[in-house]
């Protein structure tokens, strides 16, 4: 037996930190986990299961016109709303289960009941971008069982956000953080959240740490990486978000996991349906995609869950593209917040090679010509091509698949299971290419992807970093190329401007183009006998939806469930999606008379190639007025450091005539102000006339 001195000396040892842990010492009981191991995706895969099996007595699997909100029976949110085939402007109203619900006031969280806080100007803001470039992993004072797993996971050296981040987490401050995409965000704040759970057991039942997302494959991404973090802990993990099972959700959550990962609709559904579930003991706030959070799609929804959180919290926002409604938030809500830029807000990926295809005036017609050259004779596998509406992405799948290429979709009008499905697909190189909105342009981490595609220019630069960014992740090379057309050439000026490395033009021959286009051409009554067949197997199954709803409804075995309620009534959805449609069609199309022409073509069932080509610009079009009109609002005045500081009076800048009048202290000026008003001065003031009866 050790001596009593002998063990204080060994515990002693133990608790000393990470400068006793020997950083070449590697852990032998796993080799490695890939983010597809069956026990990361088991509990995915058993929600997704128990949904299909349940399935028939969920409401009625979205139609044709419906919105993305419900593309999945599971996707509960009270009955109605106005469906609209094609308003889904970018990532802004395809990536959410049931979080699209809209409203027109922009100032986004700050008039909400909960932010009466506001600190003194010279102790709110710091700044820690200058991080430590030689700190380890080892050098983090992380618990052993999370060392465990970032050697079992193959995390060598921290990213510089990382190094930058993990240190400010473990001190429980307020993070508001901006890095390019593909560095590490994610791992960045479910570190410090980890040591913090391990170091502070728990004393009962509840959650403690909060991570909204913006759509459900990120979601799932960040969940996966918080179970293999945490695979040698106690701390417990939970996925909330749309398209999977309801009821395991429920059972997960009455059990209290310690850090659960949501969208904003499904946990709002959960707050309000789901007994003993609640947010006033949540420690730690994580908002990923924190713009993306913040903007005004999800202003209604993110008011209501920060209603409900605890007030005494540390709230950390991580985003690649920061906007002016996060600085807002940080400004009003967050409590001296740690201010940490690794990179500026519209860097790309150091190694990514960016290309510009140009789209010829009235050749609007040819981008489909020009994407299926490009993905036939130049870029053949591992592409990821973006557009801005799902009914061109759907298009773009047929048209490839006729031409006989291993291609997929991912957007918001599929089903969770079909989305996971083709996501699954790509990475294990089932498929060579996947059409995608801007559901998958945000935060979505996919080994292998060597070329982005732009069908139409994104609506903002932002929106572009994040396209881009799905290539040349974690310092690897990658190629965008963007079809640029006659009314997109400002956007271009603005990604060459933020360029640090020189932007090519690619050419594509005019016989190549012609030949595809004629391809194409002769491709489009298979196309239209392909969408034809999808209507009618959706007519079919919204049909047997129906007769088995109403079965069930004469057997009485659907009565006994309860109806889910929702935040908002049925009525005020209505009215916010239908002011937003008709303030998009005011902004971008300037009147009535031309917002119902618009209205009478989009009715005709056969659009030619460059009608649909428009309709992709004018959609980016909407959102960029939209995001152009909040900018020119006044900034609201809050007590944090601008990154922009005045230019300093003297060189360069000019001063007022009151400024130098106020600051000269030359011996004239003096001899100016002890002598009095000069005669001109007097005269002007009516000084020098003289008084009736009295001498000068």
């Amino acid at each position: 037996l050790l001596s009593q001195n002998n063990l204080i000396r060994l515990i002693k040892q133990n608790h000393r930190g990470a400068k006793d842990f020997n950083n070449d010492f590697e852990f032998g009981e796993r080799d490695g986990l890939n983010d597809d191991d069956d026990w990361v995706m088991s509990d995915i895969m058993k929600q997704l299961k128990n949904k299909e099996k349940s399935a028939e007595s969920d409401t009625i699997e979205g139609s044709a016109g419906n919105n993305q909100e419900h593309d999945d029976g599971d996707d509960v949110k009270p009955p109605g709303g106005v469906d609209d085939e094609d308003n889904d402007d970018d990532d802004d109203e395809e990536e959410e289960d049931e979080d699209e619900f809209d409203s027109g006031d922009e100032e986004i969280l700050t008039k909400s009941g909960e932010f009466h806080v506001f600190q003194a100007p010279e102790s709110f803001y710091e700044d820690a971008s200058q991080y430590n470039d030689k700190l380890t992993f080892g050098d983090m004072n992380l618990s052993r069982p999370i060392l465990k797993a970032i050697t079992a996971v193959g995390f060598k050296q921290p990213t510089p956000i990382q190094k930058a981040c993990v240190p400010v987490g473990l001190l429980g401050r307020d993070l508001c953080a901006c890095a390019a995409t593909g560095t590490g965000k994610t791992a960045a704040f479910m570190l410090p959240v980890l040591e913090r759970l391990v170091y502070k057991p728990r004393t009962s039942q509840v959650t403690r740490v909060l991570v909204l997302v913006p759509t459900r494959e990120l979601g799932i991404q960040v969940h996966s990486v918080a179970r293999q973090l945490a695979q040698f802990t106690s701390i417990t993990t939970c996925l909330a978000v749309g398209g999977l099972d309801l009821k395991s959700q429920e059972a997960a959550l009455r059990a209290g996991p310690d850090v659960l990962i949501a969208t904003p609709g499904r946990l709002i559904d959960h707050l309000h349906n789901t007994p003993s579930f609640e947010l006033t003991h949540i420690e730690i706030l994580i908002l990923d995609e924190a713009d993306r959070m913040l903007d005004e799609y999800f202003e209604e929804q993110m008011k209501e869950i920060i209603r409900m959180c605890s007030y005494n919290r540390q709230t950390m926002l991580f985003s690649a593209t920061m906007s002016e409604e996060v600085k807002d938030l940080a400004a009003v809500s967050l409590k001296q917040p740690i201010r940490v830029f690794v990179n500026s807000n519209t860097d790309v990926a150091p190694f990514l090679r960016q290309e510009f295809v140009r789209i010829r005036p009235n050749r609007e017609g040819d981008r489909e010509a020009v994407v299926a050259a490009l993905l036939t004779r130049t870029f053949q596998d591992h592409v990821m091509c973006f557009t801005q509406t799902r009914k061109q992405a759907h298009r773009l799948h047929i048209l490839l698949g006729l031409i006989g290429l291993k291609v997929g979709e991912l957007h918001g009008e599929l089903s969770q299971s079909q989305r996971l499905e083709n996501l699954r697909r790509f990475k294990d190189d089932q498929i060579d290419i996947l059409v995608a909105t801007d559901v998958a342009a945000r935060g979505l981490d996919i080994d292998g992807v060597k070329t982005v595609i732009n069908f139409t220019m994104p609506s903002t630069v932002k929106h572009y970093v994040h396209r881009v960014g799905r290539t040349a992740r974690a310092g690897r090379s990658g190629r965008s190329v963007s079809l640029v057309g006659e009314s997109e050439r400002k956007m271009l000026k603005e990604v060459v401007k933020s360029a640090k490395t020189s932007v090519k033009a690619r050419v594509l021959p005019p016989e190549v183009i012609l030949k595809f286009r004629d391809l194409i051409s002769k491709l489009e009554k298979d196309i239209d006998a392909v969408m034809k067949l999808e209507r009618e197997e959706r007519a079919l199954a919204a049909s047997e939806a129906k007769l088995s709803v109403a079965q069930k409804r004469l057997d009485g075995s659907a009565s006994s469930q309860s109806q889910r309620v929702w935040f908002q009534t049925q009525q005020e959805r209505k009215q916010s999606r239908m002011s937003k449609a008709l303030q998009e069609f005011d902004l971008a199309l300037r009147g009535k008379k031309k917002r119902e022409k618009f209205v009478k073509d989009g009715r005709r069932k056969e659009l030619t190639s460059e009608e649909r080509a428009q309709f992709e610009i004018l959609k980016a079009q909407m959102f960029a007025e939209r995001a152009a009109k909040r900018d020119r609002r006044p900034k609201r005045a809050r007590a944090m450091v601008e990154d922009d500081t005045p230019t300093a009076a003297g060189k360069g800048g000019r001063k007022s005539v009151f400024d130098k009048e106020l600051t000269n202290t030359s011996s004239k000026a003096l001899k100016h102000y002890r002598a009095g008003p000069s005669f001109t001065d007097r005269k002007r003031l009516g000084l020098d006339r003289k008084r009736p009866g009295s001498s000068r």
